[in-house]
């Protein structure tokens, strides 16, 4: 990903108001990444990634960075919630699973560009077996004029096959059953124990026999043999072993709530299975260790890890001291005030108004906001998080939907024409919710 801290930001810009700070901490680690993997191979092992701990309430932006530089970015992301977690020994997911879904989430990556590589012939490949069901080969030693109908007759069909006119005819094709094995894909077990389900799954294969025929229609027929044509096609060795290669060297791990898993000096039961215990497995991943997967082992000393918390309760120091040494990046983000809000309504690509508009739009209405309406929103949704919870940009749309409930439910009494939000209507909805701290805190 060769894009610089300022084009980072500029691209986090159009989706999360404000946080500039969190921003460019994130935008400097992404960026030192890259600088790291121009360097020769001794000083690469030497530079290690300088993890994150993100601090802020609820809802100012701190799941929607990490889910925009998902989008943003082409290396191995994936977000997890500390608190799912639970100490070795105990039911539940081993932090080590995380791993295992980022590699998981890299061969998808590295398959997804090598089918886009391959795009033509996996494409000529499901429309020749297509072709072949719907026009027998000619006998041998058919004449040479016989020959040349046949070729256009093909290429017809082709075509039709193509453009989709024949979807909704029925073929029956012969499925290669080593190309649609089912892929084993959970992350919790250990890995010796998904190869033994997967070695009992080969095994029951080789036992049954029969063909895989199966009449479909063509259009069905077009996604399974995409599938038999992509495990036939693609070296899933290479794959396997480039997707290895970029968890470790690129893989970043989004640790949400981690103050869930923080104990301070007030808590009780320092026995659970979701606390200390977690932060402790949490060390060797975070410092560097070795991980079994289905795919091969994977290093953990290069993944780049995002921590973040509300901590409202707990603070950053109730977590044991060693994995706070193990986050040496804080980032502090900022409570939303009123003009926060507004620009979220307003300045953001696909904002909340941007929704709601495009939806009504699918009933033939024309939803307009008034600028002093988006006003009146924000400053009520401002006093709704002083008076009750602060949930940050989150109140906006519970609060939107307090206003437009009647105008989407009454939507096709409007096709074909304007409506006006007015911030009249605004005060109308919530004026008395917001004023009253019992109704704001059970209905907003």
């Amino acid at each position: 990903m060769d894009m610089t801290p300022k084009q980072i930001v500029e691209y986090l810009d159009k989706y999360v108001i404000g946080q500039k700070n969190a921003k460019k901490t994130i935008a400097l680690a992404l960026r030192t990444r890259y600088r790291r993997m121009q360097l020769d191979e001794i000083m690469r092992q030497e530079i290690k990634p300088k993890n994150i701990l993100m601090i802020g309430s609820t809802g100012v932006g701190k799941t929607e960075i990490s889910r925009r530089l998902a989008k943003m970015m082409k290396v191995p992301f994936i977000k997890v919630e500390a608190s799912k977690y639970t100490e070795v020994g105990f039911v539940g997911r081993d932090v080590e699973s995380m791993i295992r879904d980022l590699v998981v989430n890299s061969v998808s990556i590295v398959k997804e560009e090598q089918e886009k590589n391959n795009r033509e012939k996996i494409h000529n490949y499901v429309i020749n077996r297509i072709v072949e069901k719907l026009l027998p080969p000619l006998p041998e030693g058919a004449s040479e004029s016989k020959k040349d109908d046949y070729q256009r007759l093909l290429e017809a069909i082709e075509k039709r096959v193509e453009s989709g006119e024949m979807d909704e005819k029925t073929i029956e094709i012969e499925l290669d059953k080593s190309a649609l094995q089912v892929e084993f894909a959970d992350t919790n077990l250990p890995p010796e124990m998904i190869k033994v389900q997967e070695s009992f799954s080969q095994i029951f294969a080789s036992i049954n026999k029969e063909d895989k025929k199966k009449e479909l229609k063509v259009k069905d027929a077009k996604l399974l043999l995409r599938q038999e044509a992509s495990a036939k096609l693609l070296d899933m060795n290479a794959i396997n072993a480039e997707a290895l290669r970029r968890a470790e060297n690129g893989g970043i791990i989004f640790l949400d709530e981690i103050d869930k898993i923080a104990l301070n000096e007030k808590s009780q039961g320092r026995n659970d299975p979701s606390k200390e215990g977690v932060q402790r497995d949490l060390l060797p991943i975070v410092e560097g260790s070795s991980v079994s997967t289905k795919y091969g082992t994977i290093q953990t000393d290069h993944i780049l890890f995002i921590a973040a918390g509300a901590f409202h309760v707990s603070k950053p120091s109730d977590l044991i001291p060693e994995l706070q040494g193990r986050f040496p990046l804080r980032v502090e983000l900022e409570s939303l005030d009123e003009e926060t809000l507004y620009q979220i309504l307003t300045q953001t690509e696909n904002s909340l108004l941007k929704q709601y508009q495009a939806l009504l739009g699918v009933e033939d209405m024309d939803l307009v906001f008034e600028d002093e309406a988006v006003k009146a929103i924000a400053k009520l949704s401002h006093k709704a998080n002083e008076t009750a919870e602060d949930i940050g940009a989150r109140r906006l749309h519970t609060v939107l939907e307090r206003i437009l409930e009647d105008i989407s439910f009454e939507a096709d009494e409007y096709k074909g024409r304007e409506f006006k939000v007015t911030s009249e209507l605004v005060h109308e909805k919530l004026d008395i919710i917001v004023e009253d701290d019992d109704l704001s805190r059970y209905i907003l």
